[in-house]
């Protein structure tokens, strides 16, 4: 059975994509049906836990849609939403679902559950994703009491819940359940950065309030069913794989919040393509959000744009595409400013067209995506020769070039002697992921325009699309084979090696190989870090760390012998791992790059003899990894045979940071005449950054982890710092004075200036700073007497070990 209508434009879905779609055609005028299957509208925001409040991201994009929206309760963005189809006259069809789609002469053909069909010129697809949630993929799954959807948190009282996810709904659910529940969230990263600033916000917080605990750095591992009795009382058993190593937690019920995938057969079954057999993969659309199919469009999340603002300006805009009326996206204007680096009156679609084919990270995104990576990203066009970072400088983005090409200095010494990267290519990628300083400086070329993207939006590209994650570590293992391994080869020559290149990763304290295994490959480590160890006397002795950006296995590749020493992850570690056969058949065909390759070894093989030979240095290496030198970045050592205990050092940074000491000599472990007091690591991946809901804290160039005077005194670093090296406290405009406090009353009581504050005062969170500005260093190292206090970073251990403490 027909409608006997042929509608101009039929739409499947009321979310918030198909609602403005129907609204602006409405109001237009233009032939429609709104076909949705439940009784109600937006059944994805219908179904959000009750009370919710509902955010409206990005805040830079304006909104252009037919119905309101702006940022409040799931129940008022509902009712006016209820309102404004009331209001427009939209033409809607509840309990209409839509199981089949055809193409047929001039028109398509839907036909809806009842049997009926209904005839459209065109067609728009707004059926979200969420009736199609992705699952955990680990072994007890399918045990009762985990679930994928919460529909309402009161629901739950006096349970242990485990929230899994790290996006806007598993935040939501987690600070609600956390009311009247024992709570515990799951984030496989290092900080909340998918999810809506509010929402980021709203979940520190309620961290720092200790209403919930997170797991940073964790993802499900098992899921076991415990026994009735069991002493912990309760069902079931997660355990988690973190950095620290295995995490159990008994609980009551686990709910999965990690997004959901596109309903596959039934897109497909329209004749709508996907890019690859991925179930994460979405449909390629047009500019005007057409599909393969030629009429059929999609809107959306199902197109990849979950937000509510992207989706309804989305609709707002397919209707005037369909209908022929001239219509610019709503973030033209942004993007027409950002690209004024290359016209003062720049076309913004030539300019897509253009930077979509000059990069493979930028072809790797449908138009949509590469709008919204460039709201985000900044464009400009630097002087020749102009220095864009140094070597040794810590950063916080990565670089595409547009045009022109960059130049990366070889040797400090001559800055003349340059390699270049041309147009297209990436550079800054190896600081990102590794967390180390950058390798070499890089200087712009003539006629060079660049485009910088944040470390977060770069991360969050990497994290969601596998072709972009693919090209970054393919580029990563090409410059490090480069910059350590094979300096002087060109990329052709390295191309096989890295084709055959494979990413690996392995848990802390994982074991990557053992001494006497077969030797057939060399890793790079991406990220994390490695000690290298032997056996003797009975006991494992650490022979070398090795942090992000080095290598290691190649002796035993290049000697063919099997391995002589064991290698082990120190932390959650990622390596490239290296074949050996397409390395070995290099450096044959090249008997003078073998030549400098293995002059270059001899170094390193007694250096690891050395150490063989003094197995107490390796029991120190093992003592300052356990300390958290393992991820340092910059760490304060005293050797206790020369520290007199003057204080100095204490007194020194007190006075040179606002009477607020930020180092405490006797508190920290010891070993050997070797001690770690607490004072900041400045780690390659800072645990305080991950979690500052104004942003206050940053890394400089010279890789100091410093706080802002933003900082609003939230607690959230200082929680999250392993080592207690963060603390709150309240400058004192004078130097405390123990006489004057205790014979006159007057000043501030030593120690005040960290535990007692005036009132009205504002804590702030204050850690070492490395002295930044002060241009004679470090005042602690400057002030100590006899030297005992020094800053190390871990490249140089092995020279601080070799003389014990020193």
């Amino acid at each position: 059975m027909s409608s006997a209508q042929t509608y101009k434009i039929a739409i499947v879905g009321s979310g918030p994509g198909g609602l403005s779609a129907a609204c602006r055609a409405a109001e237009m005028g233009d032939s429609h049906v709104l076909l949705e299957a439940q009784p109600h509208l937006s059944n994805t925001i219908y179904r959000y836990q009750k009370g919710k409040h509902v955010m409206a991201e990005p805040n830079v994009l304006p909104l252009r849609a037919s119905a309101r929206f702006e940022a409040g309760t799931r129940e008022k963005i509902l009712g006016e939403w209820n309102e404004d189809a009331a209001a427009r006259k939209i033409n809607i069809r509840h309990r209409a679902e839509v199981t089949k789609i055809e193409k047929l002469d001039g028109h398509f053909r839907l036909t809806l559950g009842s049997g009926e069909h209904v005839l459209s010129e065109a067609v728009v697809l707004g059926i979200g994703v969420q009736g199609n949630p992705r699952r955990m993929g680990v072994p007890g799954e399918d045990l009762p009491n985990i679930q994928y959807q919460l529909d309402d948190p009161d629901e739950y009282k006096g349970e242990t819940i485990v929230v899994v996810g790290a996006g806007d709904a598993a935040i939501e659910n987690a600070v609600a359940l956390a009311r009247q529940n024992s709570v515990h969230i799951v984030n496989r990263k290092n900080e909340f950065s998918r999810a809506k600033d509010g929402n980021n916000q709203l979940i520190l917080s309620a961290i720092e309030q200790g209403k919930l605990r997170c797991h940073y750095n964790s993802a499900p591992e098992t899921i076991e069913a415990l026994p009735p009795g069991h002493p912990s009382g309760k069902p079931m058993l997660l355990k988690l794989n973190s950095k620290e190593g295995t995490v159990e937690i008994p609980c009551d019920r686990i709910i999965a919040r990690l997004g959901a995938t596109p309903q596959r057969e039934f897109v497909e079954a329209c004749g709508i393509q996907f890019p690859n057999k991925d179930p994460a993969a979405i449909p390629q659309v047009s500019p005007t959000y057409e599909s393969n199919v030629p009429g059929l469009y999609i809107i959306g999340a199902l197109a990849g744009y979950p937000l509510i603002k992207q989706a309804m300006n989305q609709g707002y805009e397919v209707v005037e595409f369909i209908c022929k009326r001239p219509v610019k996206p709503a973030d033209e204007p942004i993007l027409r400013e950002k690209f004024a680096a290359f016209s003062k009156d720049p076309d913004v679609e030539a300019f897509l067209d253009v930077l979509n084919r000059r990069s493979p990270v930028m072809a790797a995104m449908n138009r949509l995506q590469l709008r919204e990576f460039l709201l985000e990203s900044r464009i400009f066009a630097p002087r020749a020769g102009e220095v864009l970072y140094q070597e040794g400088d810590y950063g916080n983005s990565v670089f595409i070039i547009v045009s022109g090409d960059v130049g990366v200095r070889l040797d400090p010494q001559d800055p003349a002697k340059l390699r270049t990267i041309k147009a297209g290519r990436i550079f800054g990628e190896m600081a990102l992921i590794s967390g180390r300083p950058r390798a070499a400086a890089v200087v712009a070329g003539k006629d060079c325009v660049l485009i910088e993207v944040p470390r977060r939006a770069m991360l969050k590209l990497i994290a969601g699309n596998e072709r972009v994650r693919e090209y970054i570590d393919r580029v990563f293992t090409l410059r490090a084979l480069e910059r350590y391994l094979l300096p002087g080869a060109e990329d052709a020559q390295l191309k096989e090696i890295v084709d055959t290149a494979k990413l690996c990763q392995f848990k802390a304290k994982d074991p990557i190989y053992a001494a006497g295994d077969a030797a057939e490959h060399i890793h790079l480590i991406r990220s994390g870090s490695v000690m290298l160890s032997t056996r003797v006397g009975g006991r494992d002795v650490v022979l070398q760390y090795l942090a992000a950006g080095q290598y290691f296995g190649e002796l035993d590749v290049i000697a063919g012998t099997r391995r002589s020493y064991g290698a082990q992850a120190a932390i959650k570690t990622e390596t490239i791992r290296i074949e050996a056969k397409p390395f070995l058949d290099l450096l044959a065909k090249n008997p003078d790059m073998q030549a400098e390759v293995r002059e270059r070894f001899r170094g390193q093989i007694e250096q690891r003899l050395q150490m063989e030979r003094d197995p107490e240095r390796g029991a120190r290496i093992h003592f300052l990894l356990g300390e958290g030198l393992g991820e340092a970045t910059d760490a304060l050592l005293i050797d206790e045979s020369l520290c007199i205990r003057c204080d100095q050092c204490e007194k020194a940074c007190a006075a040179t940071h606002g009477n607020v000491s930020r180092l405490n000599r006797e508190a920290g472990a010891t070993f050997d005449n070797l001690h770690v007091p607490t004072s900041c690591r400045h780690c390659e991946h800072p645990h305080c950054m991950k979690d500052c809901p104004p942003d206050a804290i940053h890394r400089s160039p010279n890789g100091e982890v410093y706080i802002q005077n933003t900082c609003i005194g939230c607690g959230n670093c200082e929680r999250n710092c392993p080592y207690g090296v963060i603390q709150m406290g309240v400058q004192s405009p004078e130097k405390p004075s123990l006489w004057r406090w205790l014979l006159l009353g007057q000043g501030p009581a030593p120690g005040s200036e960290l535990h007692d504050y005036p009132k009205g005062s504002i804590k702030k969170a204050v850690k070492c700073d490395m002295c930044g500005p002060r241009a004679a260093g470090p005042a602690c190292v400057q002030a100590c007497p006899t030297g005992a206090a020094i800053r190390v970073g871990p490249e140089e251990f092995f020279e601080v070990l070799s003389g014990g403490g020193r």
